[in-house]
């Protein structure tokens, strides 16, 4: 067979698939499949009709909210605030040696994708230096990609909100739930809102030993338990503006800001110890 023919009678299946849709249900919508496991999850229910898929996909859909809804409905919440916190309104989330010397900030967004690539590259280095003691981490996490207007969205306040609930139940139960959240096989495109979604942010935790059937945590995710308080963590990042850090992923030991040589957040293994090494000599 030609190419030629292959080609046409691919072109005249389309047209004959496209007809029998529009006979049994009105145009049908499509977005992104959730990515869960390595694996596209893509379950339709067929026989109910394509209607039947088309309900499931809208269902998807709504557990989506924009970002004015969610601050809206964050607000009316009562405050509470996750255990292993600090300062006002527990917004300080310190993790590591309570006696470690040194203090490294870190500023981060749950939807940064460069964030998401530190992570891959240099969270494991990060996580030894706070177990040996070299110092310990102030984690400062933003949300400013929901306040993009040209992203917008809410997954960033409400992963936050998630952090929180993990940080509840431990402080390595919040640094193994960021580590997956910022994985390669769960982390959504910036410009895609699937943190969202708190089933989602269920679904991933599921990977993290402390966090696997944690009832607890599940509730405090899915009912929005620490709304407010992410909103009050972001506030604290926002202050750091006056600081220079204009965006993510952001580091400073002890107050001053950590680069690589050429001026960039250190984002290799060799890149961030050097970086730190060199502050420290100080």
């Amino acid at each position: 067979m030609s190419k030629r023919n292959t080609q046409q009678n691919k072109q005249a299946a389309r047209e004959r698939l496209r007809i029998e849709r529009e006979k049994q249900a009105k145009k049908e919508k499509t977005r992104r499949q959730l990515v869960v496991g390595g694996a596209i999850v893509a379950v339709l229910a067929v026989a109910g009709g394509i209607g039947v898929a088309i309900a499931n996909m809208n269902e998807g859909a709504e557990t989506k909210v924009s970002n004015k809804q969610w601050k809206s409905d964050a607000k009316k919440k009562a405050f509470a605030k996750p255990a292993n916190t600090g300062g006002d309104k527990g917004a300080e989330i310190i993790v590591g040696k309570k006696d470690a010397k040194n203090t490294l900030t870190v500023f981060e967004d749950m939807r940064c994708p460069v964030c998401s690539s530190f992570e891959q590259a240099t969270g494991a280095t990060l996580q030894a230096d706070l177990k040996s003691g070299k110092y310990k981490a102030q984690f400062k996490m933003g949300t400013f990609i929901d306040e993009n207007p040209q992203i917008s969205g809410s997954g960033s306040k409400n992963a936050l909100s998630a952090l929180g609930a993990a940080l509840n139940v431990s402080p390595d139960a919040f640094l193994e739930y960021k580590k997956v959240l910022f994985d390669a096989k769960n982390h959504p495109d910036e410009r895609e809102d699937e943190y969202s979604d708190d089933k989602l942010l269920v679904e991933i935790a599921q990977e993290v030993k402390e966090l696997k059937g944690n009832k607890g945590f599940e509730k405090n995710v899915l009912d929005g338990t620490y709304d407010k308080w992410a909103l009050e963590v972001s506030k604290l990042f926002d202050k750091a503006k006056d600081e220079g850090i204009t965006g993510t992923p952001a580091f400073q030991l002890n107050g001053e800001k950590v680069t690589a040589g050429g001026g960039n957040p250190p984002m290799t293994p060799d890149e961030f110890t050097s970086a730190i090494d060199e502050k420290l000599k100080k």
